[in-house]
């Protein structure tokens, strides 16, 4: 797989890699890091985004992927094994609202693929990248706060909520938090950040697309721009795992910590409802 175009990568400059950066948060993410001198690396499987950024933002590299397939993946990691980037972050994702439609098989098996499988296997090609580099440096590395060795993974607040009835895409981003979890514990070692970000409803035009043009009836919905803050934040501070905005955090912090059997009784009813 070749990226759409080539760029020259100065040493002294840091170099992030965003994958799922061709629109909404990871697209937002992206632009930020550029705007603070980074070099940015997007991926992205729509030929139209990916188009728009190459008029757009000419210094962005691009790369196409069809995160479902495998083999695809693999191709685009070989591609960027050549760059020496510091920072990660994986904000592909797909999502079916089970509460309206019923789950097919074709949206079980995409949701599955990119939420979790692409995921595990980009984050390890990811962690053995960087502990392979700080391995082969014979001195240390010239790393500022804002540019350590870090693998940042956006999930959801849906993944933050165990109980049952939770949907496929509530248990796969409760999959990612946890094994962002591990491989926290595991690069600690090596001092390669690792953070889980698990936000509320953002107004991306993914969201949008989804309401029929408009979100803003979701409850406690943010801008893309508030959402980018509350993430560079988060990795300011090195947070674990970031829940925001703060209204829901404090929302499912008090209902994980009711008794099993009344959340199970609560989601499960307000599910039956909006079927």
């Amino acid at each position: 797989m070749k990226p759409a175009k080539l760029s020259s990568h100065m040493n002294n400059t840091p170099h992030i890699i965003v994958i799922g950066g061709t629109s909404g948060l990871g697209l937002a993410l992206a632009l930020h890091h550029q705007a603070l001198g980074w070099q940015v690396s997007v991926v992205g499987s729509t030929a139209a985004k990916i188009a728009d950024i190459n008029s757009q933002y000419p210094m962005i590299v691009t790369y196409a992927c069809d995160l479902t397939d495998q083999d695809q993946t693999q191709a685009l990691l070989d591609s960027l094994s050549g760059i020496i980037f510091q920072r990660l972050i994986y904000s592909a994702g797909s999502y079916t609202n089970e509460r309206i439609h019923q789950l097919n098989q074709a949206d079980s098996d995409q949701m599955l693929a990119i939420n979790l499988q692409a995921f595990e296997q980009i984050f390890r090609w990811a962690s053995s990248q960087l502990k392979q580099r700080l391995k082969q440096s014979h001195q240390a590395l010239d790393l500022t706060k804002n540019s350590r060795l870090s693998l940042i993974c956006i999930a959801s607040i849906a993944g933050t909520m165990d109980y049952p009835y939770a949907s496929l895409y509530a248990k796969s981003k409760r999959a990612m938090i946890a094994t962002a979890s591990a491989y926290r514990a595991a690069l600690a070692p090596y001092d390669i950040q690792v953070n889980a970000i698990a936000s509320g409803y953002i107004d991306t035009q993914g969201l949008r697309d989804l309401n029929n043009g408009d979100a803003s009836h979701k409850p406690f919905i943010m801008s893309t721009q508030t959402a980018v803050s509350h993430v560079m934040q988060a990795i300011d501070d090195d947070v674990e795992l970031a829940i925001f905005p703060r209204s829901m955090r404090y929302i499912t912090s008090i209902l994980n910590h009711l008794p099993k059997p009344i959340l199970n009784w609560l989601l499960h009813s307000k599910l039956d409802k909006t079927r």
